[in-house]
């Protein structure tokens, strides 16, 4: 096994960093079967990444030829195998800068191609969601930023998985409701774009 390497640059804040670390171990220990049947198939956490990365993209497509119940699945597929990678990566001792940046990207990834899906068949409007994908990802690059120059923030938000569950109930149960949701989580997202666009600024 390589040797362990912590990450230096997270998207973390830094009570989501303890937060994170005592979780990965819980789920390392709750989930340890199945890490070591992954590490002895040789699956690493780029593998997972990757995989979590297709499912949540195949989400698009299957929601869009409107089999919605299938691309729930995929999306929660995705939300599940992203929560194995940290705890594959402590178990193996591969975690590193270069794991977290990939794993990060590819939610965001997942993040602005399902919110595009959503506003292409009419379910979110173009100002809430445009919003929240922009905010979101500027968020992840300054919470980044910060913590490569040491000064990181000391509490996030992170609305994605609120959005992903209220997708369902956006579908099925209470149309238009979504855009309610998008409209507070972009911003709670501007706020901390905002304040991190100052500290960075004030740091460099």
């Amino acid at each position: 096994m390589a040797a362990e390497t912590k990450p230096k640059v997270t998207c973390y804040s830094e009570g989501e960093g303890a937060f994170m670390r005592r979780s990965q171990a819980l789920r390392g220990r709750l989930l340890h079967p199945l890490l070591v049947g992954l590490a002895r198939l040789r699956i690493t956490p780029n593998h997972l990444t990757l995989l979590s990365l297709l499912t949540g993209l195949a989400f698009c497509p299957v929601f869009l030829w409107g089999f919605h119940a299938a691309a729930f699945t995929l999306l929660l597929a995705h939300v599940l195998l992203d929560g194995l990678v940290g705890p594959l990566a402590r178990h193996t001792q591969r975690a590193s800068s270069q794991g977290s940046f990939t794993d990060t990207m590819a939610d965001q990834v997942v993040v602005t191609f399902s919110t595009l899906t959503l506003l292409h068949a009419g379910y979110a409007a173009a100002w809430p969601g445009g919003l929240y994908v922009f905010f979101y990802c500027m968020v992840v690059i300054f919470a980044m930023v910060r913590n490569a120059l040491a000064i990181p923030y000391s509490w996030l938000v992170r609305p994605r998985f609120f959005v992903y569950a209220w997708m369902p109930i956006e579908v099925y149960f209470w149309r238009g409701s979504l855009n309610g949701l998008l409209w507070i989580a972009a911003l709670l997202l501007a706020w901390k774009m905002l304040t991190g666009f100052i500290q960075i600024r004030r740091k460099i």
